[in-house]
């Protein structure tokens, strides 16, 4: 796994927005669409302005799928969609028109179960049968969990579903996408920030997989970090670059 390692984590959010621009450019140069998924947290939400600000993406071939979902109300602070909404959907619809296909987490249905499979049928509709998505960007918890893949969840252990439900973690019960899911996409696409995420980032690089981020592929992965994270000094191996 590739790092890039960034000065702070406004500088990471805007580095991992161009990246997902060259990433949407390439894909609908290849094969007509692009497929991105998209995770929680707050530096993302700063990535994804940073996106939407991009001229050059090919907006009209673009997906946007969910990593994972808390279960709560629509419109409500909790719920990963309404950040989206905010960052990226809101700019999009008032400079471009609202341009960009986006595919929520059916969150809100009475059987949660039914919804899970219905949304790995959305994604195959839209990324092909098993679903290979173009890009799926993700996060690391400073207890190593990645999408709502949390350490000691059966979730873990879910090998014949893309997409699944969570026990309870920090007060709510998830929608997410799986590990078999997540390792046949593409690309993955780390964004890491903040001192609490670095012995976790460490870890991860060495891809120890006692932790859930660890059980990512990392052949075809790269990292995006700023300093905090990263250490004030290049980190040992697979280094893409450093701005400072």
């Amino acid at each position: 796994m590739d790092i890039e390692v960034l000065t702070d984590a406004a500088a990471a959010a805007h580095r991992a927005a161009g990246l997902v621009a060259a990433e949407a450019r390439d894909a609908v140069r290849d094969r007509g669409r692009f497929v991105l998924a998209i995770s929680g947290g707050t530096t993302p939400w700063v990535m994804l302005h940073a996106l939407s600000l991009l001229d050059d993406v090919p907006w009209t071939r673009m997906h946007v799928v969910q990593v994972d979902e808390r279960i709560a109300p629509g419109g409500h602070a909790d719920r990963n969609l309404t950040h989206v909404s905010a960052s990226l959907l809101a700019p999009l619809d008032a400079a471009r028109g609202g341009t960009v296909q986006v595919h929520p987490m059916p969150v809100e249905a009475d059987d949660l179960d039914e919804a899970a499979v219905g949304y790995a049928r959305t994604l195959a509709g839209i990324a092909g049968s098993p679903p290979v998505l173009d890009l799926v960007h993700l996060g690391l918890g400073a207890d190593g969990h990645t999408a709502s893949l949390v350490p000691g969840d059966p979730v873990l252990e879910v090998e014949d579903a893309d997409v699944a439900l969570t026990g309870m973690y920090q007060g709510r019960r998830r929608m997410t996408l799986t590990f078999p899911i997540i390792n046949r996409a593409r690309r993955v696409l780390w964004l890491v920030t903040g001192q609490d995420k670095a012995a976790m980032l460490a870890r991860l690089r060495r891809g120890d997989r006692t932790i859930p981020a660890g059980r990512i592929r990392q052949d075809h992965a790269i990292a995006v970090a700023d300093l905090a994270a990263a250490g004030p000094q290049p980190p040992a191996g697979g280094l893409a670059g450093v701005n400072r």
